[in-house]
């Protein structure tokens, strides 16, 4: 649960990626909000407020590259452009506000745009139908950074698609799982000394029964 992880929100696994979207998510529209989250490693708040235009060109085309607007950036520290990758477009295809919008996911009376409140909502609805727990609409986030990570990806680069100040910053959304310590520190055995000792297990156990019985 969230609480017991310090505040950060839940890494998901692909089986519970899965069941929130394919079980839990009820439309086109929810699932193209948390897939613009996963395979972008965006906010919740730089999701909801895109324009129509950040992802779409005017003929009804996807984008190659979502525009995520230095203005709704935590921080305002710059423009980041995403690349779309295609199990990303499928879902934005499946998704077309109609009639055109000036906000991607407009709000209620298709004025202004989705809250990020509302957002939080639906996710909390789709995850109890699942019973996927501890997930808040950072996960999505922390997700995808961890992945690129563990897949080796420099950290300066997933900084530019994170768009976080500075890589300690970003450092803090990556998670180490146990089995990634145990592998490292079982690459220490390679610093065991050349010519390792001969002690023989059975030998010592066949000298400490004799001493014993010498005792008795």
């Amino acid at each position: 649960m969230k609480v017991d992880r310090h505040g950060k929100a839940k890494i998901l696994t692909t089986d519970e990626i899965n069941l929130v979207f394919y079980e839990g998510l009820k439309n086109d529209r929810d699932r193209a909000i948390f897939a613009i989250c996963l395979y972008t490693a965006c906010r919740i708040n730089e999701c909801v407020t895109l324009r129509t235009t950040d992802v779409y060109y005017r003929l009804g085309q996807v984008r190659p590259e979502i525009i995520f607007r230095k203005g709704n950036t935590k921080g305002k520290l710059g423009t980041r452009c995403i690349p779309v990758i295609e199990d990303l477009r499928l879902m934005l295809l499946n998704y077309y506000p109609s009639p055109r919008t000036w906000f991607f996911f407009p709000g209620i009376g298709k004025t202004g745009h989705l809250c990020p409140d509302s957002a939080s909502r639906i996710l909390r609805q789709a995850c109890n139908k699942v019973g996927v727990q501890g997930v808040s609409t950072h996960s999505f986030r922390r997700t995808s950074l961890t992945l690129m990570s563990n897949e080796g990806i420099p950290l300066r680069i997933i900084q530019e698609i994170s768009g976080h100040r500075s890589l300690e910053e970003l450092q803090k959304y990556l998670e180490v799982k146990p089995e990634q310590v145990r592998g490292a520190v079982s690459a220490l055995s390679m610093l065991s000394p050349v010519g390792k000792s001969e002690f023989n297990d059975t030998e010592a156990h066949t000298q400490v029964e004799a001493q014993n019985n010498k005792t008795f």
